[in-house]
């Protein structure tokens, strides 16, 4: 269930904030898999949107949304083939960190007679994707520049585990040495007379920091229109602040003892990487054990008890791979269900 009012808040907040630091807003899709979410993004002035896999772009493509960038390598002969139809019909980006990858890339839109902007993506401190290295960086870059199917858009410089240090002194120290990073090697490539006009990164938690540095120029936060329980445990200033407007709604499926209750959401409905759900505004109520159709709640002393049949909100403690768990989003305002929408990127993760 989407609260309405707390995600239009939440999109109102982001863009303000982009704007204001004059910062592109290019929203995160594979944090929702639904086109409607996207396009209420847009709506309010989001650039485009990402993608992390080629077939989750596809429903957004459907939907009329033209900028996608996809912010992932993509690697194989299928996938390739796929990414070259789709930047035949849309403005279509794509990283890459090894020359490999781009010689690949280059085959397959040349195959199909498509064009991509390519970013090479650099490692700022976070140890997944990313060249390294300055010599890589640039031959990539030349690379790019060279051939008539591509285009070089610039750097992706996204750094993931900083978005969930607790601490905002944390998050900002990460932040300018991942923002530093990325300057040097855009430095780098001026240097050798290659311009750099997007750095691209940035992410729900560490976008406060991102927008200010003076080095990104796109941000790609997904889960702040939704938040979830791991985000909801960072500390947060006044100026950036989101609400918790994703909810599970569940229902209690048995009271066998005073202190447990059990209700119908378990692995199937949620998932528990980042810790289990929490219990909405019900104060004595956590969620202690996650079996595939079970979700047991401990009840403390003192605590009122939900009863058989009462239905109770859950807020998920990550909400992307939580959406890929359900087909639809169940949008309300004011208790009165206003829309329904497909989440028609689930499963797509090729």
């Amino acid at each position: 269930m989407l609260d309405l009012a707390a995600f239009e808040r939440n999109l109102a907040a982001m863009q303000r904030w982009a704007d204001a630091h004059g910062v592109a807003l290019r929203p995160h899709a594979k944090a929702h898999k639904c086109p409607e979410v996207a396009l209420r993004q847009i709506a309010l002035g989001a650039r485009g949107i990402c993608c992390q896999k080629v077939s989750e772009a596809l429903p957004f493509l459907q939907a009329g949304i033209r900028d996608i960038h996809i912010s992932n390598e993509v690697v194989g002969p299928a996938k390739l083939a796929l990414l070259a139809q789709l930047a035949l019909r849309a403005e279509l980006s794509v990283c890459v960190d090894h020359p490999d990858n781009l010689a690949a890339i280059a085959r397959a839109m040349a195959q199909a007679g498509a064009h991509i902007t390519v970013l090479v993506e650099v490692d700022v401190g976070q140890g997944r994707c990313g060249a390294s290295d300055a010599e890589t960086v640039v031959a990539l870059a030349r690379a790019a520049q060279a051939d008539p199917h591509l285009r070089f858009g610039g750097l992706q410089a996204y750094h993931g585990s900083v978005q969930h240090e607790r601490t905002r002194e944390a998050r900002a120290r990460i932040c300018a040495s991942a923002a530093a990073t990325a300057a040097g090697y855009a430095e780098l490539l001026r240097g050798h007379g290659i311009a750099v006009d997007r750095i691209t990164g940035a992410g729900t938690g560490s976008a406060e920091f991102d927008a200010a540095s003076g080095v990104y120029t796109e941000l790609q936060a997904g889960s702040y229109a939704f938040m979830d329980g791991d985000y909801g445990a960072n500390q947060w200033s006044d100026t950036l602040r989101f609400d918790n407007s994703l909810f599970l709604l569940s229902t209690v499926m048995s009271t066998p003892t005073p202190e447990r209750v059990v209700l119908d959401a378990g692995l199937k409905s949620t998932t528990i990487e980042c810790g289990p759900p929490r219990v909405w505004q019900r104060d004595g109520l956590t969620y202690v054990a996650t079996n595939d159709e079970h979700g047991v709640v401990k009840v403390d002393a003192g605590a009122r008890a939900p009863a058989l049949g009462e239905v109770v909100k859950l807020v998920a403690s990550h909400v992307d791979p939580t959406f890929n768990l359900h087909d639809r989003l169940v949008a309300v305002r004011d208790g009165v269900v206003e829309a329904i929408w497909p989440v028609a990127a689930r499963g797509l993760s090729r």
